[in-house]
């Protein structure tokens, strides 16, 4: 099982959108994460196709991309034509989340599930066939900045534990609230792609970078 860490672009200034890019580039990160909002699943707006394809310009970066959008299925093709190499969508936020999933893999792009913190993870029961990433939101979906939930820590050991009794290689990944108090839990507790916003770029990037990396490749000796 490989580590990463993800940062989450939303938390960074977008003024230096692409030097601090390349700052955590450069500090050895190989993901990026998207947080691409549409006002509607989630109530804040964030950015979308335009800010991806330009990035994927100019990093070879794993481009990670989260909708939080409603109906993501109109949009799965357009981003992945953008330069995503893995598309997440939330199980709320479909009708009928199993041929999304299909689709996206359809294209040749990895596929994630993303489940907000009220939503049970039975609700994977017939859909981890279809993916290769699990995404856990350990904050409430919409702003950066939150408090890790507590409560999430039991969700991401059962979700580990549904991941290996299903015997298929697939990615849990946390995102909300991850910070240099809060990564070894999830660490311990069975996550292995980590989302870090604010945590990476609210001050010294390169620093912020690698003390997240210390610890995550503390895990994956």
């Amino acid at each position: 099982m490989k580590y990463q860490l993800s940062p989450s672009i939303l938390s960074a200034d977008f003024w230096q959108l692409g030097k601090q890019i390349q700052e955590v580039e450069q500090s050895g990160c190989e993901w990026l994460h998207f947080d691409v909002m549409d006002g509607s699943f989630v109530p804040s707006l964030s950015f979308g196709m335009p800010v991806l394809k330009d990035v994927r310009k100019n990093t070879k970066l794993f481009l990670d991309v989260h909708l939080m959008i409603e109906k993501p299925q109109r949009y799965v093709k357009e981003f992945f034509d953008c330069g995503a190499d893995s598309i997440t969508v939330h199980v709320e936020a479909c009708e009928n989340v199993k041929p999304v999933l299909q689709e996206i893999r359809a294209l040749g792009c990895r596929a994630g599930i993303s489940l907000n913190p009220e939503t049970a993870p039975e609700c994977l029961e017939g859909l981890l066939d279809q993916v290769d990433m699990v995404l856990i939101m350990t904050v409430h979906p919409g702003f950066g900045g939150q408090a890790y939930i507590p409560e999430m820590t039991e969700k991401i050991r059962k979700v580990r534990r549904m991941i290996e009794d299903c015997g298929r290689s697939i990615d849990l990944e946390v995102d909300g609230g991850i910070n240099a108090g809060t990564i070894d839990t999830v660490l311990e507790a069975g996550a292995n792609i980590i989302v870090a916003g604010s945590a990476v770029f609210g001050g010294d990037i390169p620093q912020h970078t690698q003390g997240l990396l210390d610890k995550i490749h503390s895990y994956s000796v």
